[in-house]
């Protein structure tokens, strides 16, 4: 999922949320509204399957599709019939990832985390952004006044003193957004099992749970990202590495599951919005279509697809690697070096997909949208 830049006026991000296929960045439009989004159910609506969706997930047969107002939409049979699920948060959702047929994850707004262990059917919420801006102010109190104490021992140390005054600001900086509330979305989620898993976000926001998301640790200093740059996304490769893909061409990369992140070097510095992996080669995707594949996670060479619209998602099959994009743009490979275009029937911008007997589902701008293999 993915974030426009952080000045922009929250109204106007939503209204334009697909110009880049993302949500907001500076501040959550459900933090400032009058109703408390987090603790107010979304609405059943007849128009739910139109709703603006950002992400989709499959498990088997079982599909589930988030999107605004806290809309979660659920399908039992690859999609051929939806329902609307009741959820007790009507926030922005920006993510949804199954660990088995029970049990899925999802992220929002405004901090939200929340647990669904019936297949989608009923959500718990779990986190807030109340309980991120405590878990992030504590963790960074705790990192400044350690730092402050090996000042004290080495008072001449301008090493020192500069990491300690950086660490200063940024614990002040978080004491302020404890004040403010919640307003700093999570953007994806990704799990190992039912208990391992990670969230993550706007402004560098890292966050890991060993207990299915009953208590988190604030995971985001472990990141060699001092601009607090946004993350957008996650994915696991076949070698069981973690990738953090993110904004001003950050990629992180672990290969002891998440505890200890190298930053990798790539040729773009715009902002990705994707990972994906294709027959062990992986693929890194974002603004104006560029587009890179890697052997080792290491080195990235540019892949020219012919095409300069934002790519925000894919969907990796066995045989066929999909990209999705601004502008209704779907583009498919046998290869993963030529792509040739597919027709979405409209131009209404897609975020995410995934493939199912015959064809694929995907959502976007529109709401759900069916892709049938006779469509192609």
């Amino acid at each position: 999922m993915i974030i426009i830049g952080k000045n922009m006026d929250p109204i106007r991000s939503l209204i334009h949320c697909f110009a880049l296929a993302a949500v907001l960045l500076s501040s959550s439009v459900s933090a400032q509204a009058d109703v408390d989004r987090l603790n107010t159910p979304a609405l059943p609506s007849y128009r739910a399957d139109q709703t603006l969706m950002l992400d989709i997930a499959k498990h088997g047969d079982q599909l589930l599709a988030v999107g605004d107002q806290g809309v979660v939409m659920r399908s039992s049979d690859q999609g051929q019939h939806w329902q609307q699920v009741q959820t007790p948060f009507s926030v922005m959702l920006t993510s949804v990832f199954f660990t088995d047929a029970q049990h899925a994850w999802l992220t929002g707004h405004d901090g939200l985390f929340a647990a669904s262990q019936d297949g989608g059917m009923t959500w718990q919420k779990l986190l807030d952004g109340d309980q991120i801006n405590r878990l992030r102010l504590q963790r960074l109190q705790a990192i400044a006044a350690e730092l402050q104490s090996q000042l004290d021992a080495e008072p001449d140390n301008e090493s020192l003193m500069m990491r300690s005054d950086d660490a200063t600001w940024y614990a002040e900086d978080a004491a302020a957004a404890v004040e403010e509330g919640p307003s700093i979305p999570l953007l994806d989620v990704w799990f190992a099992d039912q208990q391992r898993g990670f969230a993550l976000g706007a402004y560098g926001l890292l966050l890991k749970t060993d207990d299915g998301g009953q208590s988190w640790a604030y995971w985001g200093d472990r990141l060699d990202n001092p601009d607090n740059f946004h993350l957008n996304a996650m994915m696991a490769d076949h070698r069981g590495d973690l990738y953090i893909a993110g904004e001003a061409g950050l990629l992180f990369r672990s290969t002891d599951k998440g505890m200890h992140w190298i930053r990798i070097d790539t040729p773009y510095e715009g902002s990705f919005f994707s990972i994906t992996e294709f027959k062990q080669q992986l693929f890194l995707m974002g603004l104006r279509g560029h587009l890179y594949r890697s052997d080792d996670g290491i080195d990235w060479q540019a892949v020219k697809t012919g095409y300069q619209a934002t790519l925000l998602s894919a969907v990796a099959e066995a045989d066929k690697l999909v990209l999705l994009g601004q502008g209704g743009l779907i583009i498919e490979s046998a290869d993963g070096q030529h792509f040739t275009p597919l027709d979405s029937g409209g131009r209404r911008s897609l975020s995410a997909g995934v493939a199912v007997d015959g064809g694929y589902r995907l959502v976007g701008e529109g709401g759900l949208l069916s892709l049938e293999a006779g469509d192609e």
